[in-house]
């Protein structure tokens, strides 16, 4: 019998939280097909050891094409909050999503919109 793999990803119910916090819909493109969730601060080969890495305040529905376009075009990617860089942790980094609007991320599973003006 092999031996059971370690989990390293979010739990069902964070996945939950996450897909509805984003309303069934890609972050960036507003699609509702081919989602899965992304992680805004890689979590690293192996998995992360960090507890905050796999919860909502660090995670995003996405298309899986808009995840490639992330991996494809860092910059734009960071700029716009759906990635972050380290030592920058999510919760302090807003999230533009397809409304434009911006967002902060909470661990519980909640985002609240910033005092930016609407767009960045």
């Amino acid at each position: 019998m092999a031996p059971r793999r370690r989990r390293t990803g979010p739990t069902d119910l964070v996945c939950q939280l996450v897909h509805d916090r984003d309303g069934g819909r890609c972050v960036r493109c507003n699609t509702a097909q081919n989602l899965t969730i992304h992680h805004r601060v890689n979590r690293g080969m192996g998995g992360a050891r960090e507890e905050w890495i796999n919860q909502p305040h660090n995670l995003l529905l996405v298309c899986t094409v808009c995840n490639g376009w992330f991996e494809d075009n860092p910059r734009a990617a960071v700029e716009a909050g759906w990635k972050v860089r380290r030592p920058e942790a999510p919760s302090d980094v807003d999230v533009r999503y397809p409304d434009g609007r911006l967002y902060l991320l909470t661990p519980d599973g909640n985002r609240d919109l910033t005092n930016h003006g609407g767009t960045r």
